[in-house]
């Protein structure tokens, strides 16, 4: 009786469907060929494919939550990624949220990863995942980790050289446009000796990426409809950094807390294609 009851108050007049119900909802990619539509932020995915949950170097985390979908390009940088992984000899790559089957806004706050061309990748592995890979049932229990001091905030020295060669592949790659990392994690790039620095004006701070790194593909030549995001500012973005440590910045990123609240609580404009996917 109490779950009817319960039931009758969910599908009730008082639980309305919102943008992100919607798109969650659906279970298979839409047909035809891939492309990506719209914005990062606002957007969907056509002919969108499944990331084997494990392959060569990876292993896909929370598979529950169905977000392991993507464009086609989005998968082959990751097995791309994953086989780099491998050959280096370090523990397996471990893929947080990509895309859902059709894209569009997922519960949860998550307001990218809508065209299919984002992802969201660990920097953390469990101690002796390299010999025994989490389990599947480790897979949904497990949660990414700093990689940050609680005391110092600054990278631990023992997590510096994974999450510089992760960064350093992940950069490098020209389908990639941008990847989104702790502020801390970027000044401790710059400090790296490199002769090649190119690659770190695509590494961009942003708060929150302490035990995660966002990437961000570029839009592919096959999707005339996916707006592209402007090019990072020329140079390796080290300069500039100070700005992070300010108290301006701070100011800003409570501030900035609140309005991407709002933003997340609004329904953005989705393009008409993206709508027709729903159909």
């Amino acid at each position: 009786l109490l779950s009817l009851v319960m039931l009758a108050g969910l599908t009730g007049p008082a639980a309305a469907e919102s943008p992100s119900d919607r798109w969650a909802a659906q279970t298979t990619p839409a047909p035809g060929a891939p492309r990506s539509i719209g914005e990062y932020s606002a957007g969907c995915v056509q002919g969108a494919r499944a990331l084997p949950l494990e392959g060569k170097g990876y292993l896909v985390m929370h598979p529950s939550r169905v977000r392991f979908y993507g464009h086609p390009t989005l998968l082959a940088f990751l097995q791309n990624l994953g086989r780099t992984v491998r050959a280096h000899g370090l523990a397996p790559l471990l893929i947080g949220d990509m895309s859902q089957p059709r894209g569009g806004r997922a519960p949860g706050g998550h307001a990218s990863h809508q065209t299919g061309l984002d992802v969201d990748l660990w920097y953390w592995t469990p101690p002796n995942a390299l010999r025994h890979p989490p389990t599947p049932a480790e897979r949904e229990s497990l949660k990414a980790l700093t990689v940050l001091d609680g005391k110092t905030q600054a990278l631990q020295p023992r997590w510096a050289e994974r999450v510089t060669e992760l960064l350093r592949w992940t950069a490098s790659d020209a389908r990639v446009a941008r990847v989104f990392v702790h502020p801390v994690i970027k000044r401790a790039l710059c400090a790296v000796p490199d002769t090649d620095r190119a690659w770190l004006a695509k590494v961009r701070p942003w708060w929150g990426h302490d035990d995660h790194f966002h990437v961000r593909l570029a839009c592919p030549s096959d999707s005339p409809n996916c707006t592209p995001q402007a090019a990072p500012p020329a140079g390796d973005g080290c300069a500039e950094l100070g700005y992070w440590f300010s108290d301006a910045a701070r100011a800003e990123r409570e501030k900035g807390q609140q309005d991407y609240q709002a933003k997340v609580a609004r329904a953005p404009t989705m393009p008409k294609l993206c709508e027709k996917l729903l159909e």
